[in-house]
């Protein structure tokens, strides 16, 4: 496809700006915008200068000049969205958790292929420069094999109950909303998909769940650690300890360095790569590429399938469901 691709948004919040911005950077510009609340979308068209807003969201799946949609919309409406735009032969980026479940993720993508739509999560971490270049020093086998990975993620929030945080409506908790960062991160430095998973839970007072501690470990004996709080400010870390040295990444959904410790020596070296205010940026031209190419692979849905399968299983332990899936 060598023409340019129109992309439409769904959505006008804090992601659905950077994704215009984003695409700014590309030298182009947003070519329609939906949005539940008409005036936003016309105040958002205003402000990125977007030549189309539609009345309705249906519009925008129908629209045969739309090539890919951002989907930035709470993740408890993405499954219906979906199911529309792919069914209408639209390209997909969707923000995460890009399902509630396992179930809704197949079936959607059972539908991309049957469509040979290209179907992606807008998980920073999948394109980011320096997790590609942090994937190439690991598999290049210098550090030795990964043998524990360790991930913090905590966010405090108030506990106001009607916010999406904590909404049991909204889907909240922190799981599909900071644990999904987690277990991206963990399931892209294991050479496989963990195959036990257990945990810790504590539940907020709407019942969604407030914060967790999970272990996980895969047949090749890989295992890590994940600490999730909405309630409770944690640094952004993650640490991939290997044979012969270890990984230390700071804020790390968008990280852009990393310190390498040789294990032996004690020697520090760091690893810097892309800029933390592209990530967008990085997301969207991946997108573009892989949609031109025919190559889905570059968008990773292996993995997010496999963060989705952990995500679904946890809250199964815990008996956590939302209403959608009752």
């Amino acid at each position: 496809m060598s023409r340019e691709l129109n992309w439409a948004v769904l959505g006008t919040g804090v992601i659905a700006n950077e994704m215009a911005a984003g695409l700014q950077k590309m030298g182009k510009s947003l070519y329609a915008v939906a949005n539940r609340t008409h005036s936003k979308g016309v105040a958002f068209a205003e402000k990125y200068g977007i030549g189309k807003v539609y009345d309705t969201i249906d519009e925008m799946f129908l629209d045969e000049a739309v090539d890919i949609i951002y989907i930035t919309s709470p993740h408890n409406t993405h499954y219906d969205f979906m199911k529309k735009a792919l069914e209408n032969g639209k390209h997909l980026l969707v923000e995460k958790s890009i399902t509630l479940n396992s179930d809704e993720l197949d079936e959607m993508i059972a539908l991309a292929e049957s469509r040979n739509l290209v179907l992606a999560e807008a998980m920073t971490i999948w394109h980011m420069p320096l997790y590609k270049e942090l994937w190439r020093v690991v598999k290049s086998g210098e550090l030795g094999r990964v043998q524990m990975i360790t991930v913090n993620f905590g966010s405090f929030k108030d506990y106001n109950m009607e916010n999406r945080f904590f909404n049991r409506a909204l889907a909240g908790g922190a799981m599909l909303d900071i644990g999904v960062y987690a277990l991206s991160i963990v399931r892209s430095f294991m050479d496989e998909a963990p195959d036990q998973v257990i945990s810790q839970w504590k539940p907020a007072p709407t019942g969604v769940d407030e914060q967790a501690s999970v272990l996980l470990q895969n047949s090749l004996g890989q295992m890590a650690a994940v600490a999730l709080t909405m309630h409770s400010k944690q640094p952004k870390r993650a640490m991939i300890s290997c044979e012969k040295g270890y990984i230390e990444i700071m804020e790390f959904p968008r990280a852009d360095r990393a310190v390498i410790t040789d294990a032996v020596t004690g020697d520090r070296r760091e690893i810097c790569a892309g800029e933390t205010g592209n990530a967008l940026y990085y997301e969207l031209t991946d997108m573009e590429n892989a949609v031109r190419s025919g190559n889905a692979g570059l968008m990773q849905l292996v993995y997010t399938r496999d963060v989705m399968h952990i995500m679904t299983e946890l809250r199964k332990q815990w008996g956590l469901v939302y209403p959608e899936e009752e």
